[in-house]
């Protein structure tokens, strides 16, 4: 029906006809078109389509209005809906003086972007603006009208919600579905008796009873009953984050045997990014989830295999007859491979607070928890962190909350986060600060319900209602299972090249720069000692570490020639 389509309303002035012509031509189908003029008419009608209850996904004006600009327009549009995508429609005769302020507004967030008003027939820069946009807004504010996977599951179930959250960051549109449901008794009744909540049904029809986050990625990728035994690939890529995924495009594309293993979903925490915005390429932002797929499938494409849902458990050298080798070993297999990247990553700190840790899936929450943000509409949030995935959070939360409070131990936010996020969250208005403040205690029956903060320089504790609660703390590498003979940090990060202690330099040479204490055994991205932790400078060190694999694989082929 007409009006259960998400809405995109237009506002015009002088060429709305041709703006709701081009709209109406390509979107008509799947969205409701409302087309009106003039500035206090756009912001009448948008307040009307609240009140209605309809899903407004995308607001777009004309730059130049009869009461104003489309930023000055643009600017008022989250007070009405906070979710919808904005855009800026500009006349290539306004465009010129136009340009300098639509830069500016852009960049405070005041829209999400500005276009040009076609002159022709298929301006196809013009749409793919307009449906990334609508991309977006589709994954993380509307619900999927076709889905791949079904989750059953009573309200509140927390393995559900990491499930649901393991689902947004593969990019698997899925149903949530409560038992009482009809299409759910369909599927209780597949499973058998005995079945265990949350039950979960693949795209491939297969059921997995009492799912968690580890079975349900197994089930949808297969597991790892697929690694077939002597495989050996020339590169074993230990992580499926931006390093590791940067690494495996290289590798497979100059021909190499390549091999990824991930123990959670493809894209690591940067998969769990509502949106980056300083990317190289994508000058309008893209999500995590989406950067991760976008790599999944380009480094597929060249011939790399990807083995998802189980933790590598450790890498030992091969056998006296295969001393080239190191043997990798995840649970239940083993495969072989002449080089290995380590680009695992890191996790959250814990808060360290056991009655908060205790409601983890019940309002609290470790990373930027994408799939919950919808949940916590009208809601009174708390983000804890400082850094860009912070921030990320936050902004995205706030689309949604009521309010969104972000705590951190330093003065300010300028001091760990990028400019264009302190920009962004100075301008929206239902985000505060609270600098130099901890978690102390927090509680509730079932589920979060209030938090108590403690201010670092005067010791005052405040009790406060809170809904939600999203951890981002820092970061923490699991590098546990590794051999003893890989040199670690005091932190627990992976050392390499200069930084590796000089008692294991060889000859007096220390390891190539991005080369551990093992030979072949490289490490790349945010577990690395000394790295970045930005999304951009992991992606460079996966791209980067292909010439120091060359080598040694290099190494490898003289020696057994040689021999």
């Amino acid at each position: 029906m007409e009006r259960d389509k998400p809405v995109i309303v237009l506002v015009g002035g002088e060429h709305a006809a041709v703006i709701e012509q081009e709209f109406r031509a390509r979107y008509d189908r799947d969205y409701r078109i409302e087309s009106v003029l003039g500035f206090a008419a756009g912001l009448d009608r948008t307040r009307g389509l609240v009140a209605e209850g309809a899903q407004i996904a995308m607001v777009a004006a004309e730059h130049v209005l009869d009461e104003g600009t489309s930023i000055e327009f643009l600017r008022q549009v989250p007070a009405v809906v906070a979710t919808a995508r904005r855009v800026a429609l500009v006349s290539w005769e306004d465009f010129s003086g136009a340009l300098e302020a639509l830069r500016a507004a852009a960049l405070e967030r005041e829209m999400d972007t500005y276009v040009l008003i076609p002159r022709g027939p298929r301006d196809e820069e013009f749409h793919t603006a307009l449906i990334e946009l609508l991309s977006e807004w589709g994954w993380s504010v509307g619900r999927p009208l076709v889905t791949v996977t079904d989750v059953v599951a009573e309200p509140g179930d927390r393995a559900a919600a990491a499930v649901r959250d393991l689902l947004d960051r593969m990019g698997f549109p899925h149903r949530a579905l409560e038992p009482s449901d009809d299409e759910a008794q369909e599927l209780i009744e597949e499973a058998g008796p005995g079945a265990r909540l949350p039950l979960v049904r693949t795209f491939t029809g297969r059921v997995v009873s009492g799912a968690t986050a580890a079975t349900a990625a197994e089930a949808i990728y297969g597991g790892f009953d697929e690694i077939p035994e002597g495989v050996i690939a020339d590169v074993a890529i230990v992580g499926g984050g931006p390093a590791g995924l940067a690494a495996a495009v290289y590798a497979a594309s100059e021909g190499l045997a390549t091999v990824v293993v991930e123990r959670d979903a493809i894209g690591g925490q940067a998969g769990s990014s509502s949106m980056i915005r300083n990317y190289l390429g994508f000058p309008r932002g893209i999500s995590g989830m989406r950067l991760a797929q976008r790599s999944r499938i380009q480094a597929s494409r060249f011939g790399a295999r990807f083995f998802t849902g189980r933790p590598a458990t450790g890498i030992e050298p091969g056998p006296a007859h295969e001393p080239e080798h190191q043997h990798v070993h995840v649970r239940g297999a083993q495969f072989c491979a002449r080089t290995v990247v380590l680009a695992m990553g890191v996790t959250y700190r814990r808060l360290g607070v056991p009655a908060v840790d205790d409601l983890v899936g019940a309002g609290v929450y470790y990373g930027a928890a994408t799939s919950m943000a919808r949940e916590m509409q009208g809601r009174d949030v708390f983000v804890i962190g400082g850094g860009n995935s912070a921030g990320q959070a936050a902004i995205h939360l706030a689309k949604f909350a009521s309010t969104v409070t972000i705590l951190v131990r330093r003065h300010d936010l300028a001091e760990t986060m990028s400019a264009y996020l302190t920009r962004e969250i100075d301008a929206t208005s239902n985000i505060r600060v609270q600098p130099r403040t901890v978690v102390a205690d927090g509680g509730g029956d079932g589920r979060l319900e209030w938090l108590q903060l403690e201010n670092l320089d005067t010791g005052e504790d405040t009790k406060t209602s809170a809904d939600g609660l999203f951890c981002l703390l820092g970061a923490e590498p699991d590098c546990s299972w590794l051999a003893e003979g890989v040199a670690l940090d005091e932190n627990g990060f992976v050392l390499t090249g200069r930084d590796v202690p000089r008692e294991a330099w060889v000859d007096g040479n220390p390891p190539a720069s991005l080369e551990t204490t093992v030979p072949g055994v490289f490490a790349v991205g945010d577990v690395r000692a000394g790295s970045m932790k930005r999304v951009a400078s992991a992606s460079g060190e996966g791209a980067s570490v292909l010439p120091l694999v060359h080598a040694h694989l290099a190494r490898l082929r003289a020696r057994e020639f040689g021999a």
